[in-house]
């Protein structure tokens, strides 16, 4: 594969002012060289100069451009890198890129070039994912762990904790292979504490609540009976107009979605349909779909009718509510009937509040209450989740060594530390299978 030149438009489809086709491989130059011609001086371009000149096929000129060449292998890939900066129209990025393969290039394969940069050195495997999360991040959160996993955070953690692993490893392979002169006992003794030091380092890494928070937010659900004011509070949440709202009792036939950010993070709210019984089959089906978002959600918010007595349909749920629920009043705006003492009556552990849709003040609390729930971890270490699966499998291994040492046999114990430094070698690259490579690198986009 790497004995290719491989070329791809490197902007998002579409129309813009400028677009980008980039080559890469031992041929890059050379086909430069044929398409390229510059508006002055000579071929070959200067190195990592940007120069304006025409595309051109033959002596036809496709379009002005500017060019630069990357000698490998100071490029993004180690290799050759040409790109081409022309209009950021979808006919005549296609036209260029089609010229490109038509002296010599093939079309890049989805993160190729990130690949490459990987197989010939430039980066790790944590490092090449944090691109593709650069590229996708929707949120603060996510965005700034990809620039901590870039810099090098998640592989200098992680061979930080190998290195201690090598050492571990070294410890009882001097006890396998001396026992006349380390016993069973003290060799084992010797080890156990940095084992169980590791451990603890990796367990306090991974911290999967904030991974899930930074790459998929919070799903946050509105349920209660019907013109509880569950849509006016969601409309007043997202400050727009997304759900129906009428006086009339079950308008919301089915869920409706909607997101914001707080502190970075996506909270994704779910707006359901009125819980009640019902013989209509559409607004069964709605109310069947609130109980699955209920079910689904990292957070609810049960709301209440202030200006009404409590049903004894929504006492019952205020008795079983969880700690992920929070007990919204709703309709502050209006003279309340149903207030904070009458909730914690009937549950003293309930959490809640009063709001208005009609009165932002009073949703300060309840956004507050939601920041609470945003809140992440600031020594998580492992954020992706494919590394915390394989620094999951590593703490498993070492747990099992760490119960044979306790056996006083440590030959046995070899083995599971052999398995613990595969697993976090699969995270940082240094053993990957191409099985797993292909997995990691079709989530790419073509062109980077």
């Amino acid at each position: 594969m790497n004995q290719d030149t491989i070329a791809a438009i490197a902007t998002p489809p579409g129309t813009g002012g400028i677009g980008i086709i980039r080559m890469s491989g031992k041929e890059a130059e050379k086909i430069l060289n044929r398409i390229f011609r510059p508006y002055s001086g000579t071929m070959p371009l200067e190195n990592r100069k940007l120069t304006y000149g025409h595309i051109v096929d033959g002596n036809t000129i496709l379009d002005e451009c500017m060019a630069v060449i990357m000698r490998a292998p100071g490029s993004y890939t180690r290799e050759d890198v040409a790109e081409l900066q022309t209009h950021g129209g979808i006919r005549v990025m296609n036209v260029v890129l089609e010229t490109c393969l038509k002296y010599g290039a093939r079309l890049a394969d989805p993160g190729e070039f990130t690949k490459r940069a990987f197989l010939n050195g430039r980066i790790d495997l944590s490092r090449a994912e944090a691109v593709m999360e650069m590229i996708s991040a929707r949120g603060e959160q996510e965005y700034r762990d990809a620039v901590r996993q870039m810099e090098g955070g998640t592989a200098d953690f992680i061979r930080t904790a190998s290195d201690e692993l090598y050492g571990l490893q070294a410890g009882l392979a001097a006890c396998i292979d001396y026992p006349e002169e380390i016993s069973d006992e003290e060799g084992t003794k010797a080890l156990i504490p940095g084992l169980e030091k590791l451990i603890s380092s990796l367990e306090e890494a991974m911290d999967e609540r904030s991974s899930r928070l930074i790459h998929d937010g919070i799903q946050v659900t509105l349920y209660g009976t019907p013109n509880a004011g569950k849509s006016s509070l969601l409309n007043a949440l997202l400050g727009q107009d997304k759900a129906i709202v009428t006086d009339i009792p079950g308008t919301t036939r089915d869920t409706v979605e909607g997101e914001i950010m707080i502190d970075g993070i996506r909270v994704h709210f779910t707006d359901t349909a009125g819980l009640r019984e019902t013989e209509d089959p559409i607004e069964k089906i709605g109310v069947e779909r609130s109980e699955q978002a209920v079910r689904n959600a990292d957070m609810t918010l049960l709301v209440l009718d202030g200006s009404r007595k409590l049903t004894d349909e929504e006492k019952e749920r205020i008795r079983n509510i969880t700690d992920r629920c929070t007990v919204l009043i709703n309709k502050s705006d209006i003279e309340q009937v149903t207030e904070e003492k009458d909730i914690r009556a009937v549950n003293p552990e309930a959490v809640c509040l009063t709001v208005s849709a009609l009165d932002s003040a009073t949703l300060k609390p309840l956004k507050e209450r939601l920041k609470e729930q945003t809140r992440i971890s600031d020594r998580m270490a492992i954020s992706q989740p494919r590394h915390i699966d394989a620094v999951r499998r590593a703490v498993l291994s070492l747990k099992y060594a760490l119960a044979t040492l306790g056996s006083l046999t440590p030959d046995m114990a070899s083995t599971d530390l052999q398995a613990a430094q595969a697993a976090l070698a699969e995270v940082t690259g240094d053993q990957a299978d191409e099985k797993l490579l292909d997995r990691i690198f079709s989530n790419f986009c073509v062109g980077k």
